[in-house]
């Protein structure tokens, strides 16, 4: 593969010297979740409106963002870039073209258009990024890590970003199961860039998904410099309270909702609330009003259009928090919509099944619940989320099978977490409630023991 130049190298030039500059560490800001890259561009392209450049940030920084919001800015910089460049195979259009895709509702087609500039620039990483946030947001676990290990030839440690495309691959790796080739690579980015916290977040998933529980709890606090004051703030003090779930502390991992969460406003920190409170749910955890909190900001959002992972976790709140007219606007949503670009049709299906059983799980019907779970299980993973995030499926699952005292099924689906994370002292927890099995192995007469119900001292339970 033949490198052709970035057109970025050129298409920053200006009579002002200190444009480039500009541009640079704005897109390194964007690249790694500091400062405020969206509202520093717009000063930007004000100055400049024909800087093409500028406008192929803002577009991959609303996409990748995933910005419902931001929908008139970027379809000013669309018609910006199509008045300024006259071709429509210009780079520029090219990332127009992607951009305008994904404006039309279709994400798929937005990351083939993506994907296809980075086959022919390498080192475009504008529009690398976007691709890497389609990529996993359409549940494309492969793609996560095979677009990235297409392009590493064309870089090395000297050129700007290295960090950035190593976090990326790290992070596709550890999504394909890859975890100790993950960490090596996430380290590796780590060492260019001690505070990236994209590699942080990396490292934080592996250590979750191998249970190192208390080695991710230490390992959090000393990046937290690092990490505090990013857009991964709220996402890593998730992550920190999954550790804690998975040793089977849910007092502290209630004080890092309280403490780091719960004042959340955008999508995707909601979406870590809903899951936290709902895990903690599970556990039996008094939640006092906070679950009324939570479900306050997400009736703010306007969840047409918004990804399928989003309505789930909106749904957590409505159901737990009983807003029956918010249930019934985010069912009507789902049968409304279709979820373009997913991995598989069956992504449709998923959606609503798990919507309904999060629902009837709120509503104490744990059978039903696993009913519905149980046909979409197997598909978990595409759920639009993380392994991490996705695990959340399971342990419904899981908790409505000890529940509705199907012990044999309990069994065998804590068995399989077990098997996984055998150290994890939550997964002990769920082993010890089925009790001791029957001599003959037949364990339908086993009555599941109660989960006792965790007091804080935030008022009256919610469930």
């Amino acid at each position: 593969m033949t490198t052709r130049p970035h057109p970025s190298e050129f298409l920053c030039a200006n009579s002002d010297p200190i444009l480039p500059a500009r541009c640079a560490q704005i897109f390194q800001d964007f690249l790694t979740g500091r400062g405020d890259p969206s509202g520093e561009l717009d000063q930007v392209l004000d100055q400049n409106p024909e800087l093409v450049f500028g406008h192929c940030l803002r577009a991959a920084i609303v996409v990748r963002g995933d910005y419902i919001g931001a929908r008139s800015r970027l379809l000013r910089s669309i018609v910006a870039i199509e008045a300024i460049c006259p071709h429509v195979d210009d780079w520029g259009r090219r990332h127009a073209s992607a951009a305008h895709a994904w404006l039309d509702g279709n994400q798929a087609l937005a990351d083939e258009r993506y994907g296809a500039i980075i086959i022919d620039f390498p080192r475009d990483l504008v529009a690398l990024a976007v691709a890497n946030a389609l990529d996993f947001r359409l549940g494309q676990r492969r793609m996560l890590r095979d677009r990235v290990a297409q392009i590493l030839p064309e870089w090395h440690e000297n050129l700007p970003g290295y960090a950035s495309v190593l976090a990326m691959y790290a992070f596709g790796l550890e999504e394909n199961g890859q975890y100790g080739r993950a960490e090596k690579v996430a380290r590796r980015a780590l060492l260019l860039d001690p505070h990236h916290p994209g590699a942080i977040h990396v490292i934080a998933h592996v250590m979750e998904m191998q249970g190192r529980g208390q080695e991710g709890l230490e390992f959090l606090a000393i990046t937290e410099p690092a990490w505090r004051k990013t857009s991964y703030s709220v996402h890593l003090a998730w992550h920190r309270a999954l550790f804690h779930l998975d040793d089977d502390d849910a007092l502290s991992a209630l004080a890092v909702y309280d403490h780091c969460i719960a004042e959340s406003h955008a999508m995707s920190e909601l979406a870590d609330g809903s899951a936290l409170l709902w895990r903690l749910q599970l556990g039996n955890v008094q939640l006092g009003d906070r679950w009324q909190r939570l479900a306050d900001r997400w009736e703010m959002q306007a969840l047409a259009g918004a990804r399928a992972f989003y309505f789930a976790h909106a749904m957590m709140a409505f159901a737990a928090a009983h807003r029956a007219a918010a249930v019934a606007r985010v069912l009507n949503l789902l049968q409304q919509t279709k979820f373009e670009g997913l991995a598989l049709s069956l992504e449709d299906q998923l959606m609503v099944r798990l919507c309904e059983a999060l629902l009837i799980f709120a509503q104490g019907d744990y059978v039903g619940c696993v009913e519905r779970l149980g046909r979409v299980r197997h598909i978990a993973d595409r759920c639009g989320g993380s392994l991490a995030q996705c695990d959340l499926i399971q342990l419904t699952i899981v908790e409505a099978a000890l529940r509705a005292n199907k012990a044999n099924l309990a069994r065998s689906l804590v068995a399989e977490r077990m098997a996984h994370k055998p150290s994890s002292r939550l997964n002990r927890r769920l082993h010890q409630r089925l009790g001791d099995k029957p001599q003959d192995g037949v364990s339908r007469h086993t009555r599941v023991k109660p989960l006792p119900l965790i007091c804080t001292n935030s008022g009256p339970s919610n469930e």
